[in-house]
C-alpha cells in the first residue's frame, strides 16, 4: 500500500480504520478484527479518498452542448496544444523577440483580429465575468438601458439584473415582457444613460404575439444619442446554423457589421473550445478593461488560451466543420448516425433502431432540434439500467424517453463507438445472467 499511496496517507488509513474498529467494539459489542481485516478496511479508505470526480464519460444523451457534462469536447488539435504547453514551459508571458516580458493578452487577440477584423479583444475565465468585468469598469454609477424580455437567467442562478446591479450599474427596463419597441428605447435616453445592452435569449424563446427592433436600429438610435451598444450573445456561434436545418443563431460576425462598441460571449459553447469569456470590439473600450484590477482576477489561464488559440485555428482554416467536435455533431449527416446506430443494435444484438430528436443544448437554440437515429433499449427498469452503465469506465449517459433507455450515437464521436460498445456489453452481461 505504502508505494501506491505513500506513507503519510496509509498511516492515517490505518489510524481510520482502528478508530471505526474501537467504535464499533464499544457500542456493538463486535469482536476485534484481526490485521488482514484493519488493512483491508484501510485500502478501501484510501481508494475512495482518492478516487477521481472528473473523469470522461460518454454523452449519449442526444444534448451536443451538455453543460453538466462540460460542454463542448474539444478537437484533437486544441488537445495536441494544451499537452505541449502545459508539458513545458511557454511563452505566456515572455516576448521571444525582446527577451522579456510579454503579455499573456496577445495571444488570442491576434488571432481574433486576423479571423473577424476587430480592432481588440480580451478573454477571461467565462462570460459572466465578461459581463461583469464590461458593466464595473465602464458603467458603474451610469444607466444601462436592457429590454425586459431579455432580463435572464442562466445556469448556476446567474441572472442579468442581479450582474448590471452588483457592478454598480443602474438597470433601466424597457418595454415589456413579450414586446419592444425603438421607441421605447429612445425614450429611456437621458443625459444619465451611458449605454443600451442586448442579452441575448439564448436558453428560452417567446413566441405568438412578440416584437422586438432590429438589432442595427437600435445600435443607430443609440450612438445618434451618444451612447454605447453592448451586445451579450452567450453562444458565440462563429458559423450559421440554419443550413443544418436549425434556427438561424445571431452570430458575433452579424453584432460586430451592426456596429456593436463590445460583443461578449463564451468559449465553450458554439464556438466549441475551452471555457473562456471573450469581449471583442473597441480598443479605446477594451483597453479600459485590460487595465482595471478586475481583470487579473479573472484572468484565462495558459491552458485555456492554447486550447483557445488551437480552436480559432481551425476557423481560420475553415475547416471548423471537420475539426471542432460541435459541429462535427451538428453537421453529422442522419444517414451516418442511423448507419452508426444500426452497427451498435447489431453488434450488441439488442434494442430497436428508431427516430428521435437531438438538442444542441447549452444556452444556444432553445425548442430547436436536429433529426437523429437512435438505439432504443427496454428494461423493466431503466433508471437502474442508467445507473448501472455509469459505473462502467468509461461511465456511459443515456436518457429515458417513453419508458425506453436512448442512446444517441450524434453526440458521441465515432472513435468513440468500440469504448461504448465494450462498456455496454460488460454492463449488459449481468442482466443476461
Amino acid at each position: 500500500m505504502e508505494e501506491k499511496y505513500g506513507h503519510t496517507l496509509v498511516v492515517k488509513a490505518i489510524r481510520s480504520s482502528l478508530d471505526q474498529a474501537r467504535q464499533e467494539h464499544l457500542q456493538e459489542g463486535s469482536a476485534v478484527p484481526d490485521l488482514a481485516s484493519i488493512l483491508i478496511v484501510a485500502e478501501g479508505l484510501l481508494s475512495s479518498w482518492l478516487k477521481p470526480t472528473l473523469f470522461q464519460v460518454l454523452n449519449a444523451t442526444g444534448v451536443i452542448v451538455h453543460t453538466n457534462l462540460g460542454r463542448a469536447p474539444l478537437s484533437e488539435g486544441a488537445l495536441e496544444v494544451v499537452r505541449r504547453v502545459g508539458k513545458n514551459y511557454s511563452t505566456l508571458e515572455f516576448d521571444l523577440e525582446s527577451g522579456g516580458r510579454g503579455s499573456r493578452l496577445i495571444h488570442a487577440e491576434s488571432l481574433f483580429q486576423q479571423l473577424l477584423g476587430v480592432e481588440s479583444a480580451l478573454v477571461v475565465n467565462n462570460n459572466a465575468s465578461a459581463v461583469l468585468l464590461m458593466l464595473t469598469v465602464l458603467t458603474k454609477g451610469k444607466k444601462v438601458i436592457i429590454s425586459r424580455s431579455q432580463l435572464v437567467e442562466i445556469g448556476g442562478g446567474f441572472r442579468i439584473p442581479e450582474v448590471l446591479r452588483h457592478s454598480g450599474t443602474d438597470l433601466v427596463e424597457v418595454g415589456t415582457t413579450n414586446k419592444v419597441h425603438l421607441f421605447d428605447y429612445e425614450r429611456a435616453f437621458n443625459k444619465e444613460t451611458i449605454a443600451v445592452m442586448r442579452a441575448h435569449s439564448s436558453n428560452y424563446s417567446i413566441v405568438g404575439f412578440t416584437s422586438e427592433p432590429d438589432i442595427k436600429d437600435i445600435i443607430k438610435s443609440a450612438h445618434k444619442a451618444g451612447l454605447w451598444f453592448f451586445d451579450d450573445l452567450g453562444s458565440g456561434a462563429l458559423l450559421d446554423t440554419s443550413p443544418f436545418g436549425l434556427k438561424h443563431e445571431p452570430m458575433v460576425q452579424e453584432s460586430l457589421a451592426a456596429g456593436a462598441d463590445l460583443v461578449c460571449f463564451s468559449g465553450d459553447k458554439l464556438l466549441g473550445g475551452p471555457q473562456a469569456g471573450i469581449i471583442l470590439g473597441s480598443k479605446e473600450l477594451i483597453d479600459q478593461l485590460k487595465v482595471h484590477p478586475l481583470a487579473r482576477a479573472i484572468r484565462a489561464d495558459k491552458m485555456a488560451l492554447a486550447a483557445l488559440s488551437a480552436t480559432l485555428d481551425h476557423y481560420i482554416k475553415e475547416e471548423a466543420l471537420e475539426k471542432v467536435p460541435v459541429w462535427q455533431m451538428i453537421s453529422a449527416s442522419v444517414e451516418k448516425i442511423k448507419s452508426r446506430a444500426e452497427k451498435w443494435q447489431k453488434t450488441l444484438q439488442l434494442g430497436e433502431v428508431a427516430e428521435s430528436e437531438s438538442m444542441v443544448g447549452g444556452g444556444s437554440l432553445p425548442g430547436e432540434t436536429l433529426p437523429t437515429w437512435v438505439l432504443t433499449v427496454e428494461v423493466d427498469h431503466p433508471q437502474k439500467l442508467l445507473a448501472d452503465l455509469r459505473e462502467g469506465s468509461p461511465a456511459i449517459i443515456g436518457r429515458i424517453e417513453n419508458d425506453r433507455v436512448i442512446f444517441d450515437p450524434r453526440t458521441i464521436l465515432p472513435q468513440s463507438d468500440i469504448d461504448f460498445i465494450k462498456v455496454f456489453k460488460q454492463t449488459w452481461s449481468q442482466y443476461e445472467k
